[in-house]
């Protein structure tokens, strides 16, 4: 590759203290370069050959950087489009959600106007909440609201409908606030240890300055805060409704859930931002596995060695809340919702076998499907992010290493 012109694709920069983050707008693959790799970055946007800007940025800094590794290691990552005038295999961009959505139609997204209005609406729905607490504690929503019906076939339905719905403007919020400032981002489902999520991929506000990092990763609480408050707020004008209260536990439920940091959920993007951390979740894997081979009395590399001293600190702390967090989190799987599950089949398939009537048929058929669907919607997404390691590990093939930075 040595003499030849290369030309990268669309890349996007942002200054991370003595390094800088590079990667595509339209991706989800990062890398933390010194000075002189973005230098070379640059010479090689101007036209630069590899030799040229080789040999410049030996006369500019009198470091021996390798070019040649260099642009190679890029485009393992997808970021060179040609080298000497051949293609460079990096994978197409994918094709964002609500393509036809531009930066121009939701600018406003970014207003502090509309955050400011945000926030009244979350303010008067706490004053609220605690005014028909104080007054009205009957007309407080609880978990037996979610039973408005004794069929359970109208329960299910309600209790979709309300969270989809809100699920998808959790995620729209997302999506808008990070396509304000040109990132394209895509909505899709994805898995959280045993949860099925759906999840916003827009990596490349990475780039973008931290506010506007900040901004998207709270987008999808403030409008579930907003959801919640707006339905408070009815609740105390007009009286109790179960749509209301359907609205008020749902949307709560979704705000708690986005504190369980041990996974990628919104306030754990916010704290890896805050703390520093490029890649919180997977270098506290990593950290941890190091852990565990050192106590099998196996060799191990400290993957935390060449961190900040301020990194690696966080790092450990958060090591103990992914462990402890995921140990507790799969064991409720193991000893309330797997076999809560079951029972909920087994009935179901009882009554299919002796069904006392008509209804009661269509009640057991559409618990059955709602619970295969959801599991195959489960796996699916798990395989579509995990199995590519799955075959590595089963064919032995190492897995390619990068230094890539996440984000939601």
């Amino acid at each position: 590759m040595r003499g030849t012109t290369v030309r990268l694709r669309e890349l996007g920069f942002r200054q991370d203290g003595q390094e800088w983050i590079v990667g595509r707008v339209d991706g989800d693959e990062f890398v933390a370069v010194p000075y002189e790799g973005m230098r070379a970055i640059r010479l090689l946007l101007e036209g630069a050959t590899v030799e040229e800007a080789e040999r410049r940025l030996h006369a500019e800094t009198g470091a021996e950087f390798d070019i040649h590794d260099f642009v190679r290691t890029l485009g393992e990552l997808g970021m060179v489009d040609t080298a000497g005038g051949r293609p460079v295999p990096g994978g197409p961009a994918r094709a964002p959600s609500f393509s036809r959505l531009h930066a121009r139609h939701v600018r406003w997204t970014l207003n502090p106007l509309l955050h400011m209005a945000v926030g009244l609406v979350i303010a008067a729905g706490i004053v609220a909440g605690i005014a028909v607490a104080a007054l009205r504690p009957e007309n407080v929503p609880g978990w037996r609201d979610l039973l408005w019906s004794e069929r359970g076939t109208l329960v299910l339905v309600s209790q979709a409908a309300v969270g989809w719905t809100l699920i998808f403007l959790h995620e729209l919020a997302h999506l808008t606030t990070a396509r304000a400032v040109g990132v394209p981002g895509r909505i899709r489902l994805g898995t959280r240890l045993q949860f099925l999520a759906v999840q916003t991929e827009v990596s490349g506000v990475w780039l973008a300055e931290r506010r506007i990092r900040l901004t998207v990763y709270l987008a999808g609480m403030a409008t579930d805060a907003a959801a919640c408050s707006a339905a408070l707020i009815l609740t105390a004008v007009v009286g109790p409704h179960p749509a209301l209260s359907l609205i008020v536990l749902t949307s709560l439920t979704m705000l708690a859930t986005q504190f369980l940091v041990f996974m990628r959920t919104d306030v754990y993007f916010l704290l890896q931002d805050l703390m520093g951390c490029r890649n919180m979740y997977g270098d506290a894997s990593a950290y941890f596995r190091h852990l565990a081979l050192r106590m099998l009395g196996r060799p191990s590399r400290d993957p935390l060695a060449g961190l900040p001293s301020r990194e690696r600190r966080n790092l450990r702390v958060y090591t103990v809340l992914l462990v402890v967090g995921t140990a507790i989190c799969l064991g409720v799987a193991l000893t309330v919702t797997l076999p809560v599950t079951l029972a909920l089949l087994s009935r179901a398939v009882a009554g299919l076998l002796s069904p006392p009537d008509p209804l009661a048929v269509l009640d057991a058929v559409a618990v059955v499907l709602a619970v295969v669907v959801v599991q195959v919607l489960w796996a699916r997404a798990w395989w579509r992010r995990h199995g590519p390691r799955v075959r590595r590990a089963l064919s032995r093939r190492p897995m390619p290493a990068t230094d890539a930075a996440e984000s939601r």
